[in-house]
């Protein structure tokens, strides 16, 4: 076995793990202010829009990563007993990306509720 297809397997293995582990996109503006400070309709609105745009945001990365543990699934072969790693962090990030976006859902649906109320 020569030594490129030693390391190719090694390094799609560490760039899939630095994608799991980077940084989300932080928000564009201070949740906390803008949440202390709604009052208005059209306050609860555009929180409402941008938890369902962070929703949407979840949903693409938990798809990319059931993509990913697809590829992996599909080549266990190259990968031998870091397979289990692998597969176990795919889910357990495609779960996090799930709960995610369940919760940005339900503060979009909450601050929906506030905007009606609101006059």
């Amino acid at each position: 076995m020569n030594t490129v297809t030693k390391v190719f397997p090694v390094a799609i293995l560490a760039l899939a793990l630095l994608q799991g582990c980077a940084q989300p996109t932080p928000h564009p503006m201070d949740m906390t202010q803008a949440v202390q400070a709604a009052q208005t309709r059209a306050d609860h609105e555009a929180l409402a829009k941008h938890y369902e745009e962070a929703a949407k945001e979840l949903e693409a990365k938990a798809e990319e990563h059931k993509k990913l543990l697809a590829q992996y699934q599909a080549k266990s072969y190259l990968y031998g007993k870091q397979i289990y790693s692998l597969e176990e962090h795919c889910q357990a990030l495609i779960q996090a990306d799930q709960k995610g976006a369940q919760a940005n859902r339900r503060l979009a649906t909450v601050h929906r509720q506030l905007a009606t109320e609101l006059k």
